[in-house]
């Protein structure tokens, strides 16, 4: 009987063999790249960010479950793969880690230094910039939200730690939750929870009184 190990070994390496056959044909001229850009390409459900370091290298914080199933530093060097991405992100597990700049593009076409047309901080020294990316070396726990690829970039090339992505995605979902249409709804949901009880409780109260008030004064 195959165990579940043994099934997400053989994802792993289904998934490897098709991706880095991917990566193959990529050629990236590394005359156009400086120590300390801030590079950034898309990747799976959102863009993925990193620090050029030079010499064909680039520091960026990426999840990965591999750590998770097994030490052996040969596997997890190499290439990061969507499916270790993914899993990574689930189970929080990421680590700031240095590949080269095909590995990082993962085949992808590469943006130079964009946030310096979105953020109003200026851009540190090319040297400091990768000097704090190499400084922050190694594992680190992950989060969607509150620290992942581009508060670690921003980070290093601005001196803040924020991320327009997560930002814009907050955005959306205040949006989405504090809307006077999802006040109806929820009113409407409350009120049918009173007829179906037949009854006024505390329990029936809150979502039919005190939530949709609270997203009414909120929208």
């Amino acid at each position: 009987m195959i165990t579940f190990l043994q099934l997400l070994s053989l994802f792993f390496i289904a998934s490897k063999v098709d991706e880095e056959d991917k990566d193959k044909d990529s050629k990236y001229d590394l005359s156009l790249y400086k120590r300390g850009d801030l590079l950034e390409v898309p990747r799976t459900l959102f863009t993925h960010f990193g620090i050029y370091l030079g010499n064909n290298r680039v520091a960026h914080f990426i999840p990965d479950i591999l750590p998770v199933f097994t030490k052996n530093k040969a596997a997890i060097s190499k290439m990061v793969t969507n499916n270790r991405l993914i899993l990574g992100v689930i189970a929080k597990s990421a680590s700031v880690r240095v590949d080269s700049l095909a590995d990082f593009a993962y085949g992808s076409e590469i943006l130079v230094n964009h946030m310096d047309k979105l953020c109003s901080q200026p851009p540190l020294e090319g040297d400091e910039v990768a000097r704090r990316a190499e400084k922050l070396m190694g594992s680190m726990t992950y989060s969607l939200l509150w620290y992942n690829c581009e508060h670690y970039v921003m980070y290093c090339r601005y001196g803040m730690a924020i991320s327009y992505q997560t930002y814009q995605f907050c955005l959306t979902v205040r949006k989405i939750i504090c809307s006077r249409m999802n006040a109806y709804l929820t009113a409407l949901c409350g009120t049918g929870t009173v007829l179906y009880l037949g009854s006024i409780t505390l329990l029936t109260t809150v979502p039919t009184l005190l939530v949709p008030f609270t997203i009414w004064m909120a929208s």
